[in-house]
């Protein structure tokens, strides 16, 4: 059962050195804010409340992939037979990981390495099993992991390929040897994350700054990239944009960035009927079908619910 479908997305008119950007689409408040805006495509028009005991609340992120991530959960549970509210599009980690600490989301897409290192920023490289283990034993007391998907996201440090041609640039380490100041592209966040500025600096030797473009590696990031405002771009490896524009994710030896597997951070709400149901997504979803659905987001503008709808169906899990 549909109870409330929660869409928004970024807004903004994003300026690097002073050449205004353009706009993303329009956005709202947060869902968690008092009267924040909690109607949107397919919606019912649910006050935004909490949720009763037997709704399963899934969110997503401010990112147009994860969000769809989050809507084969959510129809997969309703499948299953359960009543889902929807609360997407609800900003970065800093925002919705305190949400799910409190009880205000039940279910939300996340992505290992990253989830690590929001509690453990010094957590080095290991296997993508050892990832999840520790993230899950990182995890506050009731959330937990379920498992991982093959599918993966992982943030890189992304070029033009006339820029890497340029200079020679196969390998992140390959940087130390531009010699002009260089820029990334990103979201704000960017410049604490553990493989942002400091890490890449103590790391590979790099310098860099951040260019603050808030669409979460959307096509204001890319635009910014492409237009030469800036020389990088922090772009998720299953983004369609980055064959499209025929771009350069630069090889990371030192795993700076750690395996970032998609795994759902699930509540003490998530009972066995419905970890069933998010655990099918997880084991059918490939890093092959992550790009395709993404690039049925960004090429042909298909909306998450018709995206999860299709591939749910083709995978015969509803």
């Amino acid at each position: 059962m549909r109870i409330h479908s929660s869409r928004r997305h970024l807004l903004g008119a994003i300026g690097i050195g002073g050449v205004a950007l353009g706009a993303a689409a329009c956005g709202a408040s947060d869902p968690f804010e008092e009267g924040g805006d909690t109607g949107g495509e397919g919606g019912s028009g649910s006050d935004g409340g909490a949720a009763d005991s037997g709704t399963v609340v899934v969110g997503s992120q401010a990112y147009y992939s994860n969000e769809i991530i989050a809507e084969l959960f959510a129809q997969s549970l309703e499948a299953a037979g359960l009543t889902v509210d929807r609360q997407y599009q609800i900003g970065q980690r800093e925002v919705y990981m305190p949400e799910l600490e409190n009880g205000a989301l039940d279910v939300l897409p996340e992505y290992t390495g990253n989830l690590l290192q929001h509690y453990d920023s010094e957590a080095t490289s290991a296997s993508p099993e050892e990832i999840h283990t520790a993230a899950d034993e990182a995890l506050p007391d009731g959330l937990r992991l379920l498992p991982f998907a093959d599918a993966t996201d992982q943030d890189s440090y992304t070029t033009t390929a006339a820029f890497a041609e340029a200079n020679s640039l196969t390998t992140i380490a390959d940087l130390a040897g531009v010699e002009e100041d260089l820029k990334i592209a990103a979201n704000s966040e960017f410049e604490v994350r553990p493989y942002g500025p400091e890490g890449v600096k103590e790391v590979y030797g790099v310098d860099v700054t951040v260019v603050p473009v808030e669409d979460g590696g959307g096509p204001l990031t890319v635009q910014a990239l492409t237009d030469g405002d800036v020389q990088l771009a922090d772009l998720y490896t299953s983004d369609p944009a980055i064959v499209a524009n025929d771009l350069v994710p630069l090889e990371d030896p030192e795993s700076l960035i750690l395996p970032q597997n998609v795994v759902p951070v699930v509540s003490e709400k998530v009972d066995a009927d419905a970890e069933a149901a998010i655990t099918a997504v997880i084991e059918a979803l490939s890093a092959d079908d992550l790009i395709e659905l993404n690039r049925q987001s960004v090429e042909e503008q298909s909306s998450s619910a018709d995206i999860a709808t299709a591939w749910l169906a083709e995978k015969g899990l509803v």
